[in-house]
């Protein structure tokens, strides 16, 4: 019984892990299918870059790069640590 309580337990815990690549399609419409855009003609290129502090920022509030800051805090509002975390891994391997 332990066996398969721990078996579904992983199971569950590997569909809801965060899937960075599916994540990023909301970030392609204007940072561009690899990253290579600069979004609406004011940021830099995300691609291969590390943006999870970013991120984190836009979530918080606190960040304002380029003028963006409300417009990216509503792109992460929902985005949980893990998502930033996943969205954040995926960009940089661009």
């Amino acid at each position: 019984m332990k066996k398969i309580a721990l078996t579904l337990l992983v199971a569950s815990v590997g569909l809801m892990a965060a899937d960075g690549a599916a994540l990023f399609k909301k970030c392609s419409a204007c940072h561009g299918a690899h990253g290579e855009k600069h979004a609406l003609g004011k940021s830099g290129i995300i691609k291969g870059t590390d943006v999870a502090a970013d991120l984190a920022g836009y979530k918080a509030g606190t960040t304002n790069k380029y003028g963006m800051g409300a417009l990216m805090k509503g792109q992460v509002a929902s985005y949980s640590d893990a998502d930033i975390a996943a969205v954040a891994a995926y960009i940089k391997g661009l």
